[in-house]
């Protein structure tokens, strides 16, 4: 998908010809999210690891296998440290949120709390704001397990 800003590239002589504007592009990002959406996530991750309870946080945005649950817990088997560890995997294209939680992160983040946070993120997701929605997903969690 095409990021949102537009970045010229330089107009160059080559071989003694010059290259002009009309031949400028704009660079390709792929996946769901513009430049400043991804900062704005990374931020949000940034401030969840910060102020989140001790805890870690990722997110997975891309296709799940079924069971969807079952593809989600294996991509948060594969973290550093899985036990402090909560992932958010999402497929747009599915349609599918989770959230997994390990066995110290559980502790801090019920399962009710994170039901609370996926029906956040879903009305986010529906009004066409999945960076939005993620972002508000981290939020909610790093404050959950803050308060723990």
């Amino acid at each position: 998908m095409a990021s949102g800003n537009q970045v010229a590239v330089a107009a160059s002589v080559v071989e003694g010809v010059d290259r002009s504007p009309e031949l400028m592009r704009q660079p390709m990002l792929e996946g769901p999210f513009d430049v400043k959406e991804l900062l704005h996530i990374d931020e949000a991750l940034s401030v969840a690891e910060r102020d989140g309870g001790g805890l870690h946080y990722s997110v997975y945005v891309g296709p799940l296998h079924d069971p969807v649950r079952g593809a989600a817990e294996e991509l948060h088997d594969r973290l550093a440290d899985p036990d402090r560890s909560v992932l958010i995997a999402v497929s747009p294209e599915q349609r599918q949120l989770e959230i997994v939680t390990g066995r110290v992160a559980q502790e801090k983040i019920p399962d009710r709390s994170a039901a609370l946070v996926v029906f956040s993120m879903e009305a986010a997701f529906g009004a066409g704001q999945l960076a939005g929605g993620i972002v508000t997903g981290l939020r909610m969690l790093a404050e959950t397990a803050q308060g723990r």
